[in-house]
């Protein structure tokens, strides 16, 4: 379950990569990968284990221009997706 107090991090086997044909971030996992919408690709890109959920929400929405409140719903429905899938770790 995914905390504010959490610290997320890619998966061991999941891999953030930028696609120069496309201009938008995949997620690459063994034999797969996933297409990220930008908002997912900001969240994820902040998931290195240095940032706390709470910062992650608090850097996006400084970024959005949008409150905490608004921003944290979506953070956190991208980090519980992850996570469910087995692409996201997250540590306390």
């Amino acid at each position: 379950m995914v905390s504010t107090e959490s610290r997320p991090r890619l998966a061991r086997k999941a891999r953030l990569r930028f696609d120069r044909k496309t201009g938008r971030y995949m997620l690459l996992y063994p034999e797969k990968g996933m297409v990220l919408n930008p908002t997912a690709a900001d969240v994820l890109q902040l998931c290195t284990g240095d940032h706390t959920v709470a910062a992650i929400i608090e850097r996006l929405a400084e970024k959005y221009g949008r409150t905490s409140p608004d921003v944290e719903r979506e953070v956190v429905d991208v980090l519980e997706a992850m996570e469910h899938r087995g692409l996201l770790r997250t540590d306390e």
